[in-house]
């Protein structure tokens, strides 16, 4: 697992990411922090070449099916749903794969290989545990949404000894942001060498 895998995700004080298969400030829309995710996903790192390499979004079957149906797939980016009970991916989706290990060896697939950039895991929980917990190279990019809303779904705890917060990152807005009285902001973080 030596390729960066990328975490996206919004959390409340918490670390709660989720409610009844919804965003925990559901009905809200934060829709410049939607804009943000979907920039973030959807852009190679190479500038010019959009329409050769596309970026991987990787989510477990229940994130899957919280997009709306309209919104399946996410579009320009290659979608890999994870389900240990699903034979065929659902209605929509690029790729199924049973875990995040064999998600990860479908990239290295001549097909996929030749078109994909930039990994961007996209959640539920189990799938961001099991990134977090690798050994592989990772960055985190935390929206901390500074109000707590009800959440039954969490984000692992952020480790000091195995992730360190940088101070800016390109494209990353470092400004407290605001939406629907919402207050947010961004924070990346990055995997300390071992």
């Amino acid at each position: 697992m030596s390729r960066l895998l990328n975490c996206i995700v919004a959390v409340c004080p918490d670390m709660g990411i989720g409610n009844n298969g919804n965003l925990p400030w559901h009905p809200k829309r934060l829709s410049d922090e939607m804009k943000y995710f979907q920039k973030m996903t959807m852009t190679p790192t190479v500038e010019g070449i959009k329409n050769r390499m596309q970026n991987v979004v990787i989510m477990g079957r229940k994130t899957w099916f919280s997009i709306p149906a309209q919104n399946r797939p996410l579009k320009d980016r290659i979608n890999i749903v994870l389900s240990r009970q699903m034979k065929e991916p659902p209605a929509g989706a690029h790729y199924l794969a049973s875990d995040l290990r064999s998600a990860l060896s479908l990239l290295d697939n001549a097909e996929i290989a030749a078109r994909a950039d930039q990994v961007w895991v996209i959640g539920g929980s189990s799938v961001y545990k099991e990134v977090m917990e690798s050994p592989s190279r990772q960055r985190l990019f935390v929206t901390r949404i500074l109000q707590q809303f009800d959440c039954d779904t969490f984000l692992p705890r952020i480790s000091p000894e195995k992730f360190r917060l940088l101070s800016e990152f390109p494209d990353v807005p470092k400004a407290m942001q605001e939406e629907d009285g919402i207050q947010y902001k961004y924070e990346v973080y990055e995997s300390v060498e071992i």
